[in-house]
């Protein structure tokens, strides 16, 4: 009786989870079927007129349509890869390695692929206090930096400033990232980390509402936490811990 019971439990277990991961892929789909039209038809509107462009005083406006074209497929690739890594995560096929992580290394390599996405006149300043070493998962660790720091751009004006700070003591990493941007309503910030949640003053601004998502499970695979402090059109301050992970890959 009592193995009976355990057994319909764990078909139950089964079937909410195919629900939930079915109810996943259809808002994936009606979100996507809106997201990808946008760029898509920018493509190709842009792709044409930069035929039409062959003088060479049309120099400046061939430049113009091919950063639509370029900013267009980064809009698609962000899409794909945000769904991917949930279908991954939901899938249960992600791993957290542990290896030697250079902090500083780290956050200047993401610094620089960072300045192909950032809107114009913005700069992004890092302070990095770290004198020992560091274990963590580094291609994780960079997929949150990266993250945050695009959301930290998108969610900025031309020319603003941003600020990456991480200190590094007693076997553990606390990284905050502060923006002046648009900040978040008080009554979205319970729902900022539900997957497909976008805060209604950044439904006009690309994005899948999964970022946040995909940052705090990747996060938690890693024993860590996360929080956001925020103010609306004043900015907002994410900030982070994680632990070393030899520390919790010991026995």
């Amino acid at each position: 009786m009592v193995n009976h019971r355990k057994n319909i439990g764990h078909v139950n277990e089964a079937l909410d989870k195919q629900k939930e991961l079915n109810e996943i892929k259809s808002r994936f789909v009606a979100m996507a079927s809106h997201e990808f039209r946008t760029p898509l038809s920018t493509i190709l509107s842009s792709a044409s007129l930069v035929l039409k462009y062959d003088q060479t005083g049309d120099q400046e406006k061939r430049e113009r349509h091919i950063k639509r074209i370029k900013d267009s497929v980064r809009h698609l690739n962000d899409l794909l890869e945000d769904f991917l890594s949930l279908g991954k995560l939901e899938e249960g096929k992600v791993q957290v390695a542990s290896t030697p992580v250079e902090l500083n290394g780290l956050l200047e390599e993401v610094v620089e692929e960072m300045k192909t996405a950032t809107r114009d006149g913005q700069q992004i300043i890092v302070s990095c206090d770290s004198k020992d070493e560091f274990r963590s998962d580094k291609g994780l660790l960079k997929n949150i930096v990266l993250n945050l720091l695009s959301n930290a751009s998108k969610f900025s004006p031309e020319g603003a400033t941003i600020w990456i700070k991480a200190v590094h003591r007693d076997h553990k990493l606390t990284l905050s990232i502060k923006d002046k941007g648009i900040g978040i309503a008080t009554e979205d910030m319970p729902y900022m980390f539900t997957s497909f949640y976008r805060g209604r003053n950044a439904v006009n601004i690309q994005g899948t509402g999964l970022g946040l998502h995909i940052v705090k499970r990747y996060i938690e695979l890693m024993h860590g936490s996360i929080s956001l402090k925020s103010k609306l059109h004043e900015g907002t301050t994410v900030r982070l811990e994680l632990p070393d992970q030899q520390q919790i890959l010991q026995p």
